[in-house]
């Protein structure tokens, strides 16, 4: 079986759908990613990742009710999946093994 790997933007949105919780659909991930990241994204850009991650699992979706403030549309909800927890939980540790190896820097005074 080949090992999955999520690129960058892949593992920030995943990141930020498993900080928002109930509340993670595409305009909320977008102001998040503003707000924690100081990096503006387009929307667009978001739901192409959150279909993807969907795609392979990491991530599931479902409709909300529509509201008056909306015009009748619905929102689409996204929940990390146990799939989406552990490949964040793999990536960190990747990282962390990694940063461990860097060698410690001496500072002569």
């Amino acid at each position: 079986m080949s090992k999955t790997y999520l690129g960058e933007f892949e593992e920030l949105v995943l990141t930020i759908v498993a900080i928002l919780g109930d509340e993670a659909y595409g305009n909320n991930i977008v102001k998040a990613i503003k707000m924690h990241q100081d990096r503006s994204v387009n929307l667009s850009a978001v739901h192409v990742t959150l279909y993807r991650l969907e795609d392979k699992g990491f991530v599931q979706s479902s409709v909300g009710g529509a509201t008056s403030e909306r015009g009748g549309r619905r929102k689409r909800y996204f929940t990390i999946t146990t799939a989406g927890i552990a490949i964040l939980k793999g990536i960190k540790e990747s990282r962390t093994q990694l940063w461990d190896m860097i060698p410690q820097l001496k500072f002569s005074l």
